[in-house]
């Protein structure tokens, strides 16, 4: 028996956001749920293959793999924004070229990626100098740092774990994290804390870390999210942690 239904309209009605994932990534999807937790809010999710190791040549890699990832995003509902979720990645590959890729599958997306909405992070909180914190090896950090200081940041202080294995990188505990980063924002001259990389878990961290430091501290998953919000006119205050998500 044939059963009548009407349509309504999606669950994601309010926004609809994509996430490209490295295959590797165990912490940014559970961490982005509280971002995205409002009714109305729809977080779509599709993976992209990343070799274990994290070298400059790997992240390059992956470049001609993200418009096949992008294209498994669903497009019944029309995307707001999308975030390449890889921040080491989008150093090496661009910003714009990944924008440009996304793009072409999902033409009405704003997107977004870890390095770039760090800066926009860092910039809407009025800070300059900072504590870079990364878990990379020496060449991929050494080009985040260069990165940073031609978008008008100047690296007061730096710390690296140096770990080339991403699953390595998803088992660093917060609370080395936080021991980390009181080191490294101990520096009079660090006005804000910047941590790297999506696989780092760090969001029950950042505000026991601002506490201890009295500074900001911005971690790629909370940038990240907080980017996308807004790229997609969504409230953003409270819906993190940290002092970023207390920006109206």
């Amino acid at each position: 028996m044939a059963l009548p239904y009407d349509l309504g309209p999606p669950a994601s009605h309010q926004a609809a956001f994509g996430l490209i994932l490295l295959e590797t990534d165990e912490t940014l999807p559970i961490e982005a749920l509280r971002c995205f937790s409002t009714p109305g809010l729809g977080l779509f999710q599709t993976r992209i293959h990343m070799d274990a190791e994290v070298t400059p040549t790997s992240l390059a890699a992956m470049a001609a793999r993200i418009p096949e990832a992008a294209a498994l995003l669903p497009a019944g509902a029309p995307l707001a924004a999308v975030g390449y979720a890889c921040t080491s990645g989008a150093t090496v590959i661009g910003s714009d070229r990944i924008e440009a890729m996304v793009q072409n599958r999902h033409p009405g997306a704003a997107v977004s990626d870890p390095i770039r909405a760090a800066s926009a992070a860092l910039s809407a909180l009025g800070v300059k100098k900072l504590g870079f914190l990364t878990p990379y090896i020496e060449s991929v950090s050494a080009a985040m740092r260069a990165l940073l200081e031609r978008q008008g940041f100047s690296i007061a202080a730096f710390g690296s774990f140096e770990q080339v294995e991403d699953p390595k990188v998803a088992r660093i505990a917060p609370a080395s994290i936080v021991e980390a980063l009181v080191k490294l924002g101990q520096d009079q001259d660090v006005e804000a804390l910047f941590v790297s990389c999506t696989n780092l878990q760090t969001f029950g961290i950042i505000e026991e870390a601002e506490r201890q430091l009295g500074k900001p501290v911005v971690t790629s998953n909370q940038a990240l999210c907080w980017h996308l919000l807004r790229l997609a006119g969504q409230p953003t205050e409270g819906q993190g942690p940290g002092r970023l998500f207390a920006l109206g």
